[in-house]
């Protein structure tokens, strides 16, 4: 197999996603009525209808775009024959994304999936006061200055890479003064940007570690199958099948490095050449050409992509 399928993480949100699917093909629209069961909630008029602001707050963006990745993933199933575990080599996804990748490679059920990422979501908000925390992108520097950087801004304050997402794109993230002196020295080491992102949060952080903990409670209730295929997990950059790995991953990811670059790097490294970017955007499709050389990006997630997925998972099997 030289298929990976790869899941969206936050910022691909927008509103109306999902929804062209969700008219056209039964199976996407049971996937968003069972995450609104799950939720209690109309998330998908959230979803579909907005407000921006709305969807954008990070309790409903996680478990939205996990529906949005999974419904499309039911339709791949049932219109192009599609198989997590007889296609994928491996399953992988940025950040929140690695939920829509454990649901999606039926390791977690699509319920426990959306109760989980509005607990994520809502403890991750809630782990730092707004305006304290801050991340940014750095743009053209190697992953070795960036953290080098990092530890440079951090002057006893916290500053930790947050992604590496390839390409020369770095995220930081930690307190906003010590960021704001990140910002600044790698202008000074020659970054092509350095630029505040406009999150809510300080993510992938040591401030984050309270939200690892509400993390470790919820998840000690689930259950968690081995996936169908491998998880490539951020925080290794390598291959687990063990549930009670899946699980303790999953928990350091919350403080830990998206480590993204490495994560591609690895697959195309086990001979993926066509990596599909199954649910909202196009964000994963275009770091994978800046990552490995020669591999294809395709983006699935809406219905005139159905056709194009099924002849390019033929032309990888």
């Amino acid at each position: 197999m030289t298929a990976a399928f790869t899941f969206p993480g936050q910022g691909s949100q927008a509103v109306g996603m999902g929804k062209a699917l969700a008219e056209a093909f039964p199976a996407a629209k049971a996937v968003f009525d069972e995450v609104d069961a799950a939720l209690g909630e109309k998330l998908t008029a959230i979803i579909w209808d907005g407000p921006g602001e709305t969807l954008q707050l990070t309790e409903n963006a996680q478990p939205a775009l996990m529906a949005v990745s999974i419904a499309t993933m039911r339709v791949l199933e049932s219109e192009a024959g599609f198989s997590a575990g007889r296609d994928a080599a491996f399953v992988a996804g940025h950040s929140l994304g690695e939920y829509s990748a454990l649901a999606a490679a039926g390791s977690l059920s699509v319920s426990d999936a959306a109760r989980l990422l509005r607990t994520r979501g809502r403890a991750m908000q809630k782990a730092v006061p707004v305006g304290a925390g801050a991340m940014a992108a750095l743009l053209g520097l190697d992953y070795e200055t960036a953290v080098a950087v990092a530890s440079e801004a951090a002057q006893g304050e916290v500053c930790q890479a947050a992604n590496d997402n390839g390409g020369g794109q770095v995220v930081v993230s930690g307190d906003k003064a010590a960021v704001d002196r990140a910002v600044e020295i790698a202008k000074a080491k020659g970054a092509k940007r350095a630029m505040l992102l406009p999150v809510s949060a300080p993510f992938h952080c040591k401030l984050m570690q309270p939200a690892a903990d509400a993390m470790a409670e919820a998840l000690s209730g689930v259950t968690i199958k081995a996936p169908a295929s491998p998880l490539v997990a951020n925080v290794l950059a390598s291959a687990i099948s063990d549930p009670d790995e899946i699980r303790r991953r999953l928990i350091e990811q919350v403080t830990g490095t998206v480590r993204w670059r490495e994560s591609v790097a690895y697959m195309a490294g086990q001979g993926v050449t066509r990596f599909f970017e199954i649910g909202a955007g196009k964000v994963l499709s275009g770091l994978v050409k800046r990552i490995a050389d020669g591999a294809v990006g395709v983006s699935v997630g809406g219905p005139n992509d159905i056709a194009a997925a099924k002849e390019a998972l033929a032309a990888s099997a």
